[in-house]
């Protein structure tokens, strides 16, 4: 026998009067699935979570499953679970012996880990077709037969990201008029949240870092209460109020996250140039600071 997506295990038959707990399927015309190459049952719950048994009764031939009968353990709904959830579970398979009124038991007792990548496992030679067929043993007697399954929960983790990236990326602006520039201490001002992540930017009017005292310092910064990351390119710009070039600086591909600092510039530009009131960018002692934020993609942080 071998698993689906996995490599081949130490498989254990076992014997027992107790049905499987979680789920029987009765079928009681085998041979009007002949011309079916995979058979789904309805859902059934195990461990707080929705799953299918679908049989291959032909055999799954994809997975070398050829003159057997595959049988493989599906998640059946996936749509309430949170991004990066990951659920971990040991499962039984069973197939009812008639003639012994015993059910026999299938396993390996591996962990599978189930997620949105993987969301089948199984075996793919769960029972060679000529022994099941054989009256003699019990499995198929008058067309009928019963096959069951166990599902146990180990673990389930729901932390991860998922990134997200926009087809047509949505471009955020935002002009701060930061009024009585020189009247402003070494304490660093922050403008008017925009966006829907809530940017904002960061001035230093007399400098951060290597910055402090000769240059303005400006970074971007937004909400950490999302807890997402964000992918962004963007430009931070001192406009020129008279007919000089703006003063501009882009980054590109850049992504924020909740435990990283604010990004920027400590040396965006000379403070000597910006008071200078011949260079057009103080003007009755404010200055202009823009921001064009473009954002790339996101990936959401969850936790459990």
């Amino acid at each position: 026998m071998e698993f689906k997506n996995s490599t081949e295990g130490a498989v254990l038959r076992v014997l027992r009067n107790a049905p499987p707990s979680h789920y029987l399927l009765n079928i009681q015309s085998f041979s009007s699935l002949n011309n079916l190459n995979k058979f789904i049952s309805d859902n059934f719950d195990a461990g707080g979570f929705e799953w299918k048994l679908c049989l291959y009764p032909n055999g799954d031939k994809e997975n070398k499953g050829e003159g057997h009968i595959s049988v493989y353990l599906e998640l059946a709904e996936m749509s309430s679970l949170p991004i990066g959830w990951e659920i971990n579970v040991i499962f039984n398979f069973f197939v009812f012996d008639q003639l012994q009124d015993k059910y026999v038991t299938i396993q390996d007792g591996r962990i599978r880990r189930f997620h949105s990548m993987s969301t089948e496992w199984g075996f793919s030679r769960f029972l060679d077709l000529e022994t099941f067929r054989n009256p003699s043993n019990g499995y198929l007697i008058k067309d009928t037969c019963v096959f069951g399954a166990e599902v146990f929960l180990v673990k389930n983790t729901f932390k991860g990201e998922f990134l997200s990236k926009m087809e047509d990326p949505a471009t955020h602006y935002h002009t701060w008029v930061v009024k009585n520039f020189t009247a402003l201490t070494d304490k660093k001002c922050i403008s008017e949240s925009f966006g829907p992540y809530k940017w904002y930017v960061v001035l230093f009017p007399n400098g951060h870092n290597e910055g402090k005292g000769k240059n303005i310092s400006i970074y971007l910064s937004y909400d950490r209460s999302f807890n997402a990351k964000l992918f962004v390119n963007f430009i931070l710009r001192v406009k020129n109020q008279k007919t000089g070039p703006h003063i501009e600086k882009k980054v590109e591909d850049h992504m924020f996250c909740p435990t990283v600092e604010d990004w920027g510039f400590s040396e965006f530009m000379l403070l000597d140039t910006l008071k200078d009131p011949k260079q057009g960018y103080l003007v009755d002692d404010n200055c202009i600071i823009e921001a064009e934020v473009q954002l790339l993609g996101s990936v959401s942080l969850n936790k459990s």
